[in-house]
């Protein structure tokens, strides 16, 4: 079983959490998915794709929800963006997985529908760009914050190795790039940053599932 370094990606590449919408199939034994519907996407959830995301969060190689969230670049509608977060908070706590957010420009809003929801399960801000407050801001809360190629040194700085994840998204760097910069940006040997990141994985997606990871 192969180890995951990367909890968010587009790609097909070994040893991270694939990011789908609505996939029909889940083709390699030993990959890992997210499934959700992105708020730029936000119109696509109708009662026939509520049953959908259901029945594939039921999967066992579906380890998160997401990426869900809210974005005010997005042309979709401010109320069905909210909805459709919430939607699949709910789902994140009926399947006791993790919600994987996409947000931009909306921290105070992301806070409040948690300070709402009193979510148990992790919170996860993935491809975090903002500066030391909104940093801090989520941080206290209790969100986690997942890093990937850009990234304002001081938001690092200020997260702790117990909250921080690490990814390639959308990137044409590799995984083993950004651990590198990010190890860098923290001052550490990269050998404790994926440590670190390795026992925040293991606790976050996979927390009660050993025979899942190595």
């Amino acid at each position: 079983m192969m180890s995951i370094d990367d909890i968010h990606t587009h790609a097909d590449r070994p040893g991270a959490i694939i990011n789908c919408c609505f996939p029909d199939f889940f083709p390699e034994e030993g990959r890992y998915y997210s499934v959700g519907i992105h708020p730029w996407q936000a119109c696509l959830l109708d009662d026939a794709a509520r049953k959908l995301l259901r029945a594939f969060l039921s999967h066992r190689q579906v380890v998160a929800v997401g990426e869900a969230g809210l974005d005010k670049a997005a042309k979709a509608d401010w109320a069905l963006q909210e909805d459709v977060f919430a939607f699949h908070a709910v789902l994140a706590e009926e399947t006791r997985k993790p919600l994987v957010i996409h947000s931009v420009r909306a921290s105070n809003e992301t806070v409040n529908l948690k300070r709402r929801l009193s979510p148990s399960v992790p919170w996860i801000i993935h491809g975090f760009r903002g500066n030391a407050n909104v940093a801090g801001q989520y941080l206290s809360h209790g969100f986690y914050l997942s890093f990937g190629e850009r990234f304002q040194p001081e938001a690092l700085r200020a997260t702790p190795l117990s909250r921080l994840f690490v990814e390639t998204d959308e990137s044409r760097a590799g995984i083993d790039a950004i651990y590198r910069e990010i190890a860098n940006g923290k001052g550490i040997p990269e050998e404790l940053l994926r440590d670190r990141v390795q026992a925040n994985i293991r606790e976050v997606f996979f927390k009660g599932k050993s025979c899942l990871f190595r």
